[in-house]
This record gives structure tokens, sequence and C-alpha cells, in this order.
């Protein structure tokens, strides 16, 4: 069913847009911008803004209600307080607001790209996209990343195949999210095209080593935001579950991020929020992009890679 704005709604989107132009950062992305890879009739008559329509779609899709029982790290474990995916991609929306709010950049794009960034991530954590990597290459298919399979349900899966038409820049900044690459600084690569996203999905698929680096700002922001979510959170449900505890975490972590959830996030985000915008890019402070790293590195060899997780605890 078509629906059409009033003439009073319309004139209200007009005055957003407007307020986006004089308000935002010279390096936001506009809403007006936004491009999407089939026109659709009533476009234009629509009273929402490109990126929040973006939103709304994956909130409402069948991929989005499938993060409810997805676990995110520990899933042989029965505990309703440990992290589920549903709540990390919440999290993550959450964090990168707070920090594009702050550098003056589009929240409506940022909430789009965090609520979709995991649509793609199977059951069983990691574990579960390594699993069906092998599955695809056993079978001559371009590896299994969840970032890539996330775009495809958006675009080819959804809806019958139909997809949700979502913007170019909501498909890039989910596509190029991933956290789990150590980055001091992401500045984006400005004038993608849908052909350059189709391109880089395939050269991915063929090597995930090749290198994704977001087309906006916000979808910077998103990707850092992502470890932002996940770092302590992680350390967290780690501690409820008595696999390490808050006497483990290094040292120098400690002093620069506290031993809480809570203090991690706040630094890490008033960091990159004091670094402001410089040169065209996001960057956390020297200090704590090494302890960051460090911080990365404990969780990986006393968490992730912990054998304890795959037996219940």
């Amino acid at each position: 069913m078509r629906h059409v704005a009033t003439p009073h709604l319309l004139a209200l989107k007009n005055q957003l847009d407007a307020l986006e132009a004089e308000r935002l950062s010279p390096l936001a992305s506009l809403s007006k911008d936004g491009l999407r890879r089939r026109l659709e009739d009533g476009q234009a008559e629509d009273h929402r803004q490109a990126f929040a329509v973006d939103g709304d779609r994956i909130l409402h899709s069948h991929a989005y209600t499938r993060y409810i029982d997805k676990t995110q790290v520990f899933y042989m474990v029965r505990n309703d307080h440990i992290t589920h995916r549903v709540l990390h991609v919440q999290l993550v929306s959450k964090i990168a607001r707070t920090i594009g709010r702050y550098l003056r950049l589009n929240e409506d794009l940022i909430e789009a790209i965090a609520l979709g960034h995991d649509i793609g991530h199977p059951p069983f954590g990691h574990d579960g996209e390594k699993v069906l990597d092998a599955l695809c290459r056993e079978h001559g298919l371009p590896s299994f990343q969840h970032n890539l399979q996330s775009v495809r349900f958006l675009e080819r899966i959804e809806r019958q195949g139909r997809g949700w038409n979502l913007t170019l820049q909501t498909l890039d900044g989910i596509m190029c999210h991933d956290g789990e690459i150590h980055n001091r600084q992401l500045a984006p690569r400005r004038g993608k095209t849908f052909a350059d996203l189709d391109r880089h999905g395939a050269a991915k698929a063929q090597d995930p080593r090749h290198e994704l680096v977001p087309m906006t700002m916000e979808g910077c922001v998103v990707r850092f935001s992502d470890t932002i979510a996940y770092i302590g959170r992680d350390i967290e449900d780690a501690i409820e579950l008595k696999l390490i505890s808050r006497e483990d975490i290094p040292l120098r972590c400690q002093k620069l991020f506290g031993r809480t959830n809570g203090s991690m996030v706040y630094r890490l985000v008033t960091d990159l929020i004091a670094g402001g915008i410089e040169d065209g890019a996001i960057a956390f402070s020297e200090e704590v992009s090494e302890g960051l790293k460090e911080l990365k590195g404990f969780n990986y060899e006393r968490i992730y890679l912990n054998p304890a997780i795959k037996k219940g605890l």
C-alpha cells in the first residue's frame, strides 16, 4: 500500500533537511543525499528522511527478529544476564549516536548502520561463522563473512528476494563495520557507488584480507563503537561466568579504563569525542589506542580462545 504524506508533513521534512544542512558538520552525511539502488514509487512523498527509512526497514526485517536468540560470545550457558546479539546492536547504536551527536554527524544514518551491522551473523558467535566459512570453502564457494551476509540478506534475501532497497551509505557502513580490526584512526573513503559496493564485496569474499573502509564519517563512528560496545561487556560476561576476575585485567588497562564496562565505555567514548574530527578523520589518542589494543589481546587470550566457553562452563 502506498502512503502519501500530507503537504504539512512534507513541509516539516523539508525543514528537517534544511536544519541538517545548517547544523551538521560539513563532514556529515545529509539525509537528502541518501542514494538507493532503485527508485521507488512515492519515495518523494514519504515524510521520513532517507536514513530514518533505512532504520525502520531494518528494525522490521525478519533478520532483525532473529537477533533475539543469538548469543554474542558465550553460547553454551544458561544465564539470562549474558549478552545476546540483539542487546549488542542496541549498545552499538546508543554509543555511536552519542559520539555522533557531539561530532555533529547524522544520527539516523548511525542508527541504521548500527542496527543492521550484525544482521548476517550466524548463531554460535564467531565459531558459527568459522563453521559456515569452512563449509563454503569445502563446496567451492566464496568465504562466509557475516558483514557480507548482512548486506546479502538486506539486499537480496529479505522480502522474497526483493530486499529492502536501503541507501548506499547504510549498506556500505554495514559492510565495512569490522570492529575486530584494530585502528587508531579512521577517515572515510568518499565518493563510492553501488558498483564500488559490489566490487568490494566480491573482493572481500574472495580474500578476507581485502581492506574495507567506510565511505561516511558515520560508518567510521559505528566501526569504532562496535569495539567499544563489546570490549568491556565481554569482560563483564566472563566475570559473571567466573571465567576471569577483575584482577586479571592488565594493570595498564585498569589504570587507563578502570575495571568495569561502564568506566571502559566512558573513557573510550570521551577520548574519541575529545579528539574531534581532525584532517577528515576520527581517532583515539595514542595512549588510549595502545591500551585498547592490549585489552583486545587480553580478551582474545583469556576469553575468546578459552576452550571453557565451548563446554558450558
